[in-house]
């Protein structure tokens, strides 16, 4: 008995918490909200990937076009994509990414690998689309970019049930 009024009391709750974001998102929509105002010339932002999957690398490629394509930003933002670990697999020859890869290139995304992690799992240079840039350190890469002000951007990769 005391569960159950337990139970309905959180489930009450939960109903008035619900209620009050809808009531708060409604009140944004009201007063006309659309998103964070563009107050500077130039952003950056850099987006990491060390997971290898499939599913990590579509996400990391999606998060950066939609960047990309944001209208706020539109001629305003400089993006890096810095690969280390097994995140390395993006820009591995023949992994089917190559069309998209070379498409951000042209849109002026930079497209890094990090040396140590060529070093640490002993893949060959040859083995990576050569159009990609080796850099020393992918840790070192994303320091100096974030002292330049630029955003640091990790999608998570996606589990497996939600690929």
């Amino acid at each position: 008995m005391e569960r159950n009024l337990m139970s309905r009391r959180w489930a009450a709750g939960a109903l008035v918490a619900g209620l009050a974001l809808v009531a708060a998102g409604n009140a944004a929509a009201a007063s006309g909200f659309s998103g964070a105002k563009p107050t500077k010339a130039h952003y950056g932002a850099i987006f990491q990937i060390d997971a290898g999957s499939e599913g990590a690398i579509k996400k990391t490629l999606t998060n950066i076009e939609n960047l990309l394509h944001d209208p706020r930003l539109k001629g305003k933002v400089k993006i890096e994509l810095i690969a280390n670990s097994k995140g390395f697999a993006v820009y591995v020859k023949g992994n089917g990414f190559e069309k998209r890869l070379r498409e951000l290139q042209k849109d002026g995304v930079i497209l890094a690998q990090c040396s140590n992690t060529l070093h640490e799992l002993h893949v060959d240079r040859n083995d990576l689309y050569p159009f990609i840039s080796v850099v020393p350190s992918g840790m070192g890469e994303i320091t100096i970019r974030e002292a330049q002000g630029w955003a640091y951007i990790h999608p998570t990769p996606p589990s497996p049930n939600n690929l």
